[in-house]
């Protein structure tokens, strides 16, 4: 049995290759209601086009379509395809990698293989968990408007990989939706669902199946990297950028300061040993902090020790204190 949501969608997709007669909303866009908004069911004059839901006395319009939200014209749908027309296949390519360390350069050769034009491949350095990745959505852009300008072609999103596109399976199976809504073809090069993949046909299941393995393989990488600075703590080894006010830095400055120099007639002696500012003299406002720093880890074992002096004199007389009390054997 389909689902109902997933029925809503198939027969919200079937009622707007029509117009409607009462809202006069062109095919492919939603109902409207009288102030507006995206109506939340369609006009019965519209879905009765529709063979199957002739007898029906209501279809809702499905939540994705916003239903109350302003209404927007929706995209479309394709117009007839002659089946005596030549069809052609036109790829849009896409690589991503995580981190600034990490390179392209083998996702655009594969890309290119594929006869790719370079000004039709988008690529960015962009981790998947950043929700809008500006080349991603520029790639689809032109796929659609590929799409719209030339029906009779098959247009084709290409990467590399799976994980190129996301590792969350919630994320991908959106993503599938939305190909298939706008009649686009996802082909990968490698990993385990390579090949042509049509998110409207048969593979939906199996590309669901392979979306739940990148998340858990995701979840994998995270828990391991956890793991491995967990490690490195108990060992000593912190990550991070190295800081810029060293030990001996802040025993120069604070020998000097005792001598009756100001930071700002030290910092000009001070020299940066590693990082990108290598070379190059720390900021005031390091020192400050790196002082500050070091005021607060000397008042700390001051503040504790007076602490239990406080707490000494507050004791009654004649109670002793749980170090002082010793036990002797007879």
């Amino acid at each position: 049995m389909t689902a109902p949501h997933t029925a809503s969608v198939f027969d919200a997709d079937d009622i707007e290759r029509h117009p409607c007669p009462r809202c006069a909303a062109e095919p492919g866009s939603p109902c409207r209601s009288r102030g507006g908004a995206v109506a939340g069911t369609y006009h019965t004059g519209r879905f009765t086009k529709v063979g199957r839901l002739a007898k029906l006395l209501r279809v809702a319009t499905p939540a994705d379509r916003g239903p109350g939200q302003p209404w927007r014209p929706g995209t479309p749908p394709p117009a007839p395809v002659d089946p005596d027309m030549p069809t052609a296949d036109i790829r849009i390519g896409y690589a991503r990698c995580s981190t600034l360390g990490q390179e392209l350069d083998a996702q655009l050769d594969a890309l290119t293989a594929k006869n790719i034009p370079r000004d039709k491949i988008f690529a960015e350095k962009i981790s998947t968990r950043v929700r809008v990745r500006p080349q991603f959505e520029a790639a689809l852009t032109a796929a659609r408007e590929i799409k719209a300008h030339a029906p009779h072609c098959r247009v084709i999103l290409t990467v590399c990989e799976m994980k190129r596109l996301g590792r969350d399976a919630a994320e991908l199976t959106a993503l599938a939706d939305h190909l298939s809504a706008h009649g686009l073809v996802l082909e990968m090069l490698a990993g385990p669902l390579a090949g042509t993949y049509d998110p409207s046909g048969h593979g939906r299941l199996l590309f669901a199946f392979f979306a739940a393995m990148a998340e858990t393989e995701r979840e994998n990488i995270r828990e391991s990297t956890l793991e491995g600075l967990d490690t490195a703590a108990r060992k000593g080894k912190h990550g991070g950028r190295p800081p810029v006010i060293t030990a001996d830095m802040l025993h120069t400055v604070l020998r000097r300061r005792a001598m009756g120099e100001s930071v700002e007639q030290i910092q000009p002696d001070l020299i940066i040993g590693t990082g990108r500012r290598k070379g190059h003299n720390p900021s005031v406002a390091s020192i400050y902090r790196a002082l500050a720093e070091h005021d607060k880890t000397q008042a700390y074992p001051e503040a504790i020790v007076q602490a239990r002096a406080d707490f000494a004199a507050l004791r009654p007389t004649g109670v002793p204190t749980l170090h002082a009390t010793t036990s002797t054997a007879g």
